[in-house]
């Protein structure tokens, strides 16, 4: 196990540039093994999330070379439809993309219900209507699934919720199925824009990514292609809210703004300055911060996956900000954790309340999943004293070089195996 332990209080100042989308990366390298040739992936982040799919792969017989730059190189031509160990499918949510990759490639897939963070249910029923309209046959038994097909025959699917996860995955199962499919209420985030950019450079037909309505015709055939990650949004609003917590003046770098336009417009309703020039972003904290409110919503609104975060922000603004989480039911175990520091909240339901402006002050806290850890990481760059934060493995898996990053930027930080 990993901790980060932070020497917080300080005010920090410098640059930081951001790393490719974790979310993009992991569907883009289980959609790499359709190609029927070989694929070249660049941009890709260095955290664990990957580590555990290039597992994956080399377990199926692909052959994989990964550079220390961020580039991947994946050659699938022989790999072997194998069932996937529960164990390979619990170490990250992601590893459902092998079943629309694998059931696309070889009409079958056996693997496990995947893992990740413990965040609320994440059911993939919608993923399993998608691969039955698509002519696949689902047999759960237990935690178990094996899904089968003849043949994969284009079809229009609706979404009753629009799953990025479901979207990305009836995708990859369509992108060789005989005929049209159309995916209406399709998500809509910049993520799935990436994957249908990749495969369409290999040769697939897919048009309305982006949209709530995608349609992909089949194709027989894929061909190599080198594809470039676009930048991690998530990454780069959680450093903006670092910068907006704790720096004289900070520059993120590598930035596609139109990406987090909604977190955007809420930390400037909080106050804080942002000077935005072309894909950099200057963030200070020299104004008082103000009370929010935040709704999480699907792209384009407020995402789940920064409410964590902002949440250690709202603990400096003056008043009682409120969150209210549309999408998961198990998303504030970071507020207990906060409350440990000196942070006042309280929890309804899936409705919070964060009273400020409280002086936070180190002490033992636990990452319990991914954004709850990035969450800590600034309530501990805030507080006085030293924090100590277990489960940094999950803050890991998302955020690449987080602590060279914040080294980097002044940050009295360290990562100590125990």
């Amino acid at each position: 196990m990993k901790i980060l332990k932070i020497n917080g209080g300080k005010q920090l100042e410098g640059t930081v540039s951001i790393s490719g989308s974790k979310n993009s990366a992991v569907a883009l390298i289980p959609a790499a093994i359709l190609c029927d040739e070989n694929v070249t992936i660049t941009n890709v982040p260095n955290i664990s999330d990957i580590d555990a799919l290039e597992d994956i792969l080399e377990y199926l017989g692909a052959k994989v070379k990964r550079t220390d730059n961020g580039e991947i190189s994946i050659d699938s031509c022989n790999i072997e439809n194998k069932p996937i160990p529960e164990d390979a499918s619990k170490r990250l949510r992601a590893s459902y993309y092998f079943m629309g990759a694998l059931l696309g490639r070889h009409k079958k897939i056996e693997m496990y219900f995947p893992g990740g963070c413990t965040i609320g249910a994440r059911p993939i029923d919608l993923h399993l209507k998608g691969f039955e309209a698509l002519g696949a046959k689902v047999v759960q038994d237990n935690n178990k699934y094996t899904i089968t097909a003849d043949e994969l025959v284009g079809n229009s699917i609706y979404l009753d919720i629009s799953s990025v996860g479901a979207t990305i995955n009836i995708i990859l199962a369509a992108v060789k199925a005989k005929g049209t499919t159309i995916i209406e209420n399709a998500a809509k985030e910049p993520e799935i824009v990436d994957l249908a950019s990749f495969l369409n450079s290999m040769g697939a037909k897919i048009s309305g990514a982006g949209t709530s309505n995608i349609k992909i015709r089949g194709v027989s055939y894929l061909k190599s292609c080198i594809h470039e990650v676009i930048p991690d949004r998530i990454e780069a609003a959680t450093y903006i809210m670092i910068g907006a917590a704790v720096c004289k003046k900070l520059t993120v770098e590598n930035v596609i703004p139109e990406h987090i336009y909604a977190p955007l417009q809420k930390l400037l309703e909080m106050g804080v300055d942002l000077h935005i020039d072309g894909d950099k972003i200057e963030v200070t904290n020299k104004n008082k911060l103000r009370k929010v409110n935040v709704r999480t919503q699907v792209y384009p609104g407020f995402p789940t996956d920064l409410q964590q975060i902002i949440a250690s922000l709202m603990t400096q603004a003056e008043g009682e900000s409120k969150i209210h989480e549309t999408l998961y039911e198990n998303r504030f175990l970071n507020l207990y954790q906060l409350c440990k520091m000196g942070a006042i909240s309280k929890v309804e339901g899936n409705k919070a309340t964060i009273r400020g402006k409280t002086n936070l002050v180190g002490t033992d806290v636990s990452a319990t999943d991914l954004r709850a850890g990035a969450g800590l990481v600034i309530a501990g760059l805030l507080a006085s004293g030293t924090t100590t934060i277990s489960g940094a493995d999950y803050i890991l898996r998302g955020y690449e070089n987080i602590v060279e990053k914040l080294k980097k930027i002044g940050a009295k930080i360290e990562l100590i195996q125990i």
